[in-house]
């Protein structure tokens, strides 16, 4: 009994020692594995993060790829109807669009440098990109300066260009490269994910065959790493929105402050403008009643008083010469369609020596460097020329911070085709304006004739100045050529054709000559808000020996008109007070048909001739009695022209 209970607890301890082998094998394989699994679900996460992160960044390729077709495609429709409408608005709308075109194709870029096969598509991409920027840019620049007669050609011929071809072509090759690597990816993805259930399905199969506690425990993992993995994706997912929302609000942010601050610039630069005309009109008046006193004054002395005669012969001369520093500031406000004639640039910036340093300051020095052959004459112009020549010299002070060294030079230069932009082979005048200011990077020189386009800080500029400089030289069938090192300046050249047939002309200077001419006395109504004006005014025609009658508002010149018992010339400023001239004069001549009209003026707003004023004749203040005189007996010969061809009309 005892020797069979024995055997039974040998046995049991045999059994138990067994159990005790085998448990711990089965805790053994059961933590292996649960460690397999484990480490096979990780595997797996690893796995399927990176296949999702690879197509987020497909996806993003794809993504960016058509917004930029899209932004291309909204940008030329932007122009489209800048072309058509010529709204400012729609013109500032394409270009926002084409800088936001060129951030994507940046990011596109960026994105898209790990594959080669892409950045091999990327450059040509983008040099298709820059040659649509330039083409688009010249049909903008046309709209912008009114010549829409050129821009809708160029318009329509630029939808069929190449480049815009290219662009969709190279853009369908990024996308269908990047659709067949995220098939590629997540075919990889799906193999890795299906060895990887193979392996954790049979672990699964010995887990339970184990321990049933360790597949439950399996289970339970898995199902936890898998409620973690989705939601670390759509975790990852909201962040993206959101990040993509953030980016999305600071562009919409920012192209609204942009435009706000281009709206107050043009505000501000209209302002001015209305206030410098206001400035240049009553420094005229001043000078009307300087030069009329001066001269009245000189009448009245004897022959015997030379030093005062003197005197008064250099306060003339003062006088004549701030008259004629005005002209020149009223000829850079005006705006009137070119009056071509052959200038010598050389000459022409001599002559501006005197604004160019009122307008630059003390602190830039200007030096004008002529070769041999620099009294090659332009046919332009003069104006536009010396307002273009300006622009670049304040453009220069500007680079400089209104401290350094300017030198402008003019040179005959011989072009071969095509050596300077789209200049025809030929000989040209090269007129440079040169600084030692900070200079520009090769970014900014891309862009720096685009309208509206500044490195200036808020209300420091429009953007308008290189631009308007880049119209005027291509429509005198010129370029303009800028080179510039950080730090060290620019030198913007403007390319002029030169011209061989004809000998240049001087610029007019209003002279008095001694001489003055007969005349009859007249009955004439002087209407004139300025009270020193209309003095000098009639002081100046009862010395030529006229009867003036002074009147100093607009609205009394009917009344006056009516009382007087003839009336042969009505004298009128232009801009008054509750009436202007011209309106008076309309109102007037209805029932006066045999008035002759002088209009008086010297404000920087009224650019033209006689046509501008009814056809009547026109005196700019400030005038000498001589030319006054002269004024007087022109407009009442044009006011009997007048009246003999009604006569023999009828």
């Amino acid at each position: 009994m005892s020797g069979t209970v024995g055997e039974a607890s040998d046995e049991d301890t045999s059994r138990s020692i067994w159990r005790t082998i085998t448990l711990v094998v089965v805790a053994a394989l059961g933590v292996f594995v649960l460690v397999a699994l484990i480490l096979t679900l990780g595997d797996a996460n690893r796995q399927r993060d990176r296949a999702l992160k690879l197509q987020t960044h497909s996806y993003e390729v794809m993504i960016l790829s058509a917004n930029l077709s899209g932004t291309i495609a909204r940008a030329e429709a932007s122009l489209g109807r800048y072309v058509i409408s010529a709204d400012t608005n729609l013109g500032q709308t394409y270009s926002a669009d084409w800088q936001l075109a060129g951030q994507q194709l940046a990011r596109l870029a960026r994105i898209t440098r790990d594959n080669a096969e892409q950045q091999a598509l990327i450059i040509p991409l983008r040099r298709a990109f820059d040659a649509r920027g330039a083409e688009l840019s010249t049909i903008a620049l046309n709209t912008f300066y009114k010549r829409n007669g050129q821009a809708i050609p160029l318009y329509y011929k630029a939808r069929q260009s190449a480049s815009l071809s290219q662009i969709d072509d190279l853009l369908d090759k990024i996308g269908a490269q990047e659709r067949a690597l995220l098939a590629d990816r997540t075919g990889d993805a799906m193999r890795s994910v299906a060895r990887s259930s193979g392996l954790a399905s049979t672990l699964s199969v010995l887990g339970i065959l184990l321990l049933v506690g360790a597949v439950a425990l399996g289970w339970l993992t898995v199902t936890a790493l898998g409620q973690s993995a989705v939601a670390r994706a759509e975790a990852d997912a909201e962040r993206d929105r959101a990040i993509e929302l953030e980016a999305a609000v600071e562009r919409a942010s920012a192209v609204l402050l942009a435009q706000e601050s281009k709206l107050r610039q043009v505000q501000k630069m209209e302002a001015v403008g209305q206030l410098t005309g206001g400035i240049a009109h009553d420094f005229n008046n001043m000078l009307a009643v300087v030069l009329g006193g001066l001269e009245l004054a000189k009448r009245q002395l004897g022959a015997e008083s030379s030093a005062a005669h003197r005197h008064i012969d250099n306060a003339t001369e003062g006088a004549n010469r701030a008259a004629a520093l005005t002209r020149q500031l009223l000829a850079f406000s005006r705006e009137e369609a070119l009056r071509t004639e052959p200038i010598e640039p050389v000459a022409l910036v001599l002559g501006m020596s005197d604004l160019l340093d009122r307008t630059l300051g003390d602190g830039v020095s200007v030096a004008v460097d002529a070769a041999q052959d620099a009294a090659w004459l332009v046919r332009s112009d003069r104006h536009q020329l010396e307002n273009a020549v300006l622009n670049l010299a304040v453009n220069a002070r500007d680079a400089m911070n209104g401290r350094g060294k300017l030198t402008i030079t003019a040179a005959g230069v011989t072009l071969a085709e095509g050596a300077v932009g789209t200049c025809h082979a030929g000989d040209y005048v090269a007129l440079s304006v040169a600084d030692s200011g900070c200079g520009m990077s090769a970014d900014l020189l891309e862009r720096v004739f685009e309208p509206f386009f500044t490195t200036k800080p808020a209300g420091k500029g429009t953007g308008l100045g290189l631009s308007q400089v880049f119209a005027f030289v291509r429509q005198a069938d010129g370029q303009v050529g800028i080179e510039s090192v950080v730090d060290q300046g620019s030198i913007v050249t403007m390319y002029l054709p030169r011209y061989r047939e004809g000998s240049a002309v001087a610029p007019r200077v209003e002279t008095a000559p001694d001489t003055m001419i007969e005349h009859l006395a007249l009955d004439i109504l002087v209407v004139e808000d300025d009270p020193r004006v209309l003095a000098a005014t009639m002081g100046a025609l009862e010395e030529l020996g006229h009867r003036p009658i002074a009147c100093d508002d607009p609205l009394a010149a009917p009344g006056m008109l009516a009382q007087a018992a003839h009336v042969d010339l009505l004298v009128s400023d232009v801009l008054m007070p509750g009436q202007t001239g011209p309106e008076m004069v309309a109102a007037l001549l209805p029932a006066n048909p045999e008035l002759a009209v002088l209009f008086v003026t010297g404000y920087a707003g009224e650019a033209g001739g006689e046509a501008e004023f009814g056809g009547h004749h026109v005196l700019r203040k400030p005038f000498t009695l001589v030319a006054l005189e002269r004024a007087v007996a022109a407009a009442i010969a044009a006011r009997a022209a007048t009246i003999l061809d009604r006569l023999a009309a009828a």
